[in-house]
């Protein structure tokens, strides 16, 4: 679609120009400039890897490897060329083999990366990537073995966009193609940035039907508990919750009914549950706590500090990291138990 410049009393058209023509380098220049706003390509993706080429006895490089919050690996490729090349090809071979990786190899990889692109402290990049991986069990998280596709390229031609489709339609793949047009106006160089497979209109509908048919092949193949609890109280039953609000609530509701923080410490990993002097709350609670155990303070993310346990002149964080530890610790917490009423169910979708 022409890119025009609206005057009072005409459309002027703006012309189009190539990367080549205006000496746009694909790797110093567009796969840098787009590794700074990945989001302008793909929403909610975290870049960890660039020129990834972590493979046996393989010679090719991802140009940018992301994970996205479900735990997702997300391979990009990028052309400056209007054909596309063999983006598609060239992505499903790196899909394939990064799709056994692990959270510790995620670390390893983001770890190199970053110290490329900027210095950090020591164990930065396994902060980053628990956080940003939050709702998919941070440091627990098991990466999915479906991985997400992203082709970037000037233009893509029939071959490219019909293998897509195909991909898309049978198999369920996720995988889309995002065009970047390059415009000059005087001096200035504008870039127009396009989805156009799947059409950003139809975009919600096609995941909704690639969830639905591949719900199947995930419960079998995908390594990802995504089991929620149903927590019962003295108060009632809490309704399906994530792996972290099952254990708070669990918690909280033993110490309300009587049961110490220190009984507490008898079903909860210690690593899982700490404290600091003093009855704290709000931003003393979040200096204490970081006084006590020191380390970057994004990590303060990954506790309940706004839901503390107060004893003995003590208080009490709960942890947000949980994985498939999760029901031993249920069943423990409810050995505390006072008196009845204290139970938990597994929810399953």
């Amino acid at each position: 679609m022409p890119l025009f410049e609206m005057t009072p009393d005409v459309l002027e058209p703006v012309p189009s120009t190539t990367f080549a023509a205006e000496q746009v380098l694909e790797r110093a220049d567009l796969q840098r400039l787009l590794r700074a706003r990945i989001d302008m390509i793909v929403d909610g993706v975290m870049v960890v890897a660039e020129e990834f080429g972590a493979f046996t006895d393989a010679r090719r490089r991802i140009d940018l490897l992301g994970v996205d919050r479900d735990g997702r690996l997300v391979v990009i490729e990028l052309k400056r060329t209007t054909d596309g090349g063999h983006l598609e090809l060239q992505a499903l071979r790196y899909a394939a083999m990064v799709s056994v990786m692990t959270f510790d190899d995620l670390v390893e990889h983001h770890e190199r990366y970053l110290a490329q692109v900027e210095p950090v402290a020591v164990d930065e990049a396994r902060t980053r990537l628990a956080d940003f991986l939050d709702d998919a069990g941070g440091e627990d998280a098991v990466l999915s073995r479906e991985v997400r596709l992203v082709l970037v390229a000037a233009g893509f031609d029939r071959e490219i966009t019909t293998t897509v489709l195909w991909l898309s339609d049978v198999y369920g793949v996720d995988i889309r193609c995002v065009k970047l047009i390059p415009y000059k106006v005087g001096e200035r160089l504008l870039l127009d940035i396009q989805q156009i497979i799947p059409l950003p209109e139809a975009s919600e509908l096609t995941v909704q039907i690639r969830r639905k048919q591949t719900q199947a092949r995930h419960a079998s193949t995908d390594g990802r508990d995504w089991t929620q609890y149903e927590v019962t109280t003295p108060e009632g039953s809490s309704g399906p919750l994530r792996k972290r609000w099952a254990i708070l609530t669990m918690a909280t509701a033993l110490h309300q009914a009587g049961i110490t923080a220190h009984q507490l410490t008898t079903a909860i990993p210690r690593s899982r549950f700490l404290s600091v002097d003093g009855t704290l709350t709000g931003d003393d609670l979040a200096q204490a706590f970081l006084a006590t155990y020191p380390g970057n303070p994004k990590r303060l993310g990954r506790w309940f500090l706004d839901s503390p346990l107060h004893d003995q002149d003590r208080t009490w964080v709960v942890s947000k990291m949980w994985g498939p530890n999760t029901e031993p610790v249920l069943d423990r917490l409810v050995a505390l138990a006072p008196h009845a009423g204290f139970g938990y169910e597994p929810v399953v979708d």
